[in-house]
């Protein structure tokens, strides 16, 4: 069985919202490729477009638009998605997924680029912290 997490995020608000996809919805992202735009109404969101901007596979390895095809190379990087170099001039030998979306996937992250009638707050109503945790978020912030 396919199970995703889809990370939407609103460019207007510039918040991002957790979509668990099964079965249905998710098999309708397996196959597709970064940079792919399509409807997300099998996510819950009608009338709503996605564009596929990367995504992780089950041991945090992250995909890269440039690679073609599906599963997992070792790629000398210089920089870009999977690598941040810290001196000049720094390459590494690192874990690279291709750009296809396959079964061992387990996160997506996407941008929405057509809206819906209804506002994305509508559809996820906001979560509301417990008192205790907002009595140690205040603390955290006495503290600093």
């Amino acid at each position: 069985m396919v199970e995703l997490k889809v990370v939407v995020s609103d460019p207007k608000t510039g918040r991002a919202y957790n979509v668990d996809a099964s079965t249905g919805a998710a098999g309708s992202i397996v196959g597709k490729k970064i940079g792919d735009e399509l409807d997300a109404g099998p996510l819950g969101l009608a009338g709503y477009k996605i564009l596929i901007t990367g995504g992780t596979d089950q041991t945090g390895i992250p995909a890269r638009k440039s690679l073609p095809g599906a599963g997992r190379r070792r790629l000398l990087l210089a920089e870009g998605v999977g690598f941040h170099p810290v001196m000049e001039g720094e390459r590494k030998r690192k874990m690279i997924r291709a750009n296809e979306i396959t079964l061992e996937f387990v996160q997506v992250n996407a941008r929405v680029t057509a809206y819906g009638e209804k506002t994305l707050d509508e559809i996820f109503p906001k979560v509301e912290k417990a008192e205790g945790e907002e009595k140690k978020a205040k603390e955290r912030k006495v503290r600093k």
